[in-house]
């Protein structure tokens, strides 16, 4: 294998290696403004976008024992990858979508788990992960909340009331 050839492939398998997931995308509308907006959208999320060969994708996916995303590796693509948080990436593909009409979402593997560009949406309509601790924790308050209710009730009820004075 050439030396160009190899330099492309660790390229691709170091950017494959900085998170659980990885995100390909069809960029062919995409003009180089779009691009660094989309970049900068990104970097919130602390997630990056390359445009990578498909034949360097297909070697280093394979090499990471990443599973077959063969089928998806038509076109122009690129990676979405980099960030804890998948759903958050999720949100601003699909916003950028919205917004542009440009960025076409192929496949996903998150934890070595193909994730179709459906299931992406779908996980890109969830709520944050800030929005699902509050709300958890609004369920433990609120039960918390109706047994002390109930237990100021309970005492309000079996003390005696006062005798009117005469």
């Amino acid at each position: 294998m050439r030396a160009e050839k190899q330099y492309l492939i660790a390229e691709v398998e170091t950017h494959l290696k900085k998170s659980d997931y990885v995100i390909l995308a069809n960029f062919s509308k995409i003009t180089v403004s779009d691009v660094a907006d989309l970049r900068s959208k990104l970097a919130a999320e602390k997630a990056e976008f390359h445009v990578v060969k498909n034949s360097s994708l297909r070697v280093a996916a394979k090499a990471l024992g990443l599973p077959d995303i063969e089928s998806s590796l038509t076109g122009p693509t690129a990676v979405v990858v980099g960030g804890k948080n998948p759903a958050g990436v999720a949100k601003v593909l699909k916003k950028f979508f919205a917004d542009k009409q440009k960025l076409e979402v192929k496949v996903g593997v998150i934890d070595k788990k193909t994730i179709t560009a459906a299931d992406l949406a779908i996980m890109a309509d969830l709520p944050s992960l800030e929005a699902l601790r509050s709300q958890l924790l609004g369920l433990f308050t609120q039960n918390a909340a109706a047994f002390v209710r109930l237990l100021d009730a309970k005492v309000k009820k079996d003390q005696p009331s006062a005798a009117p004075a005469a």
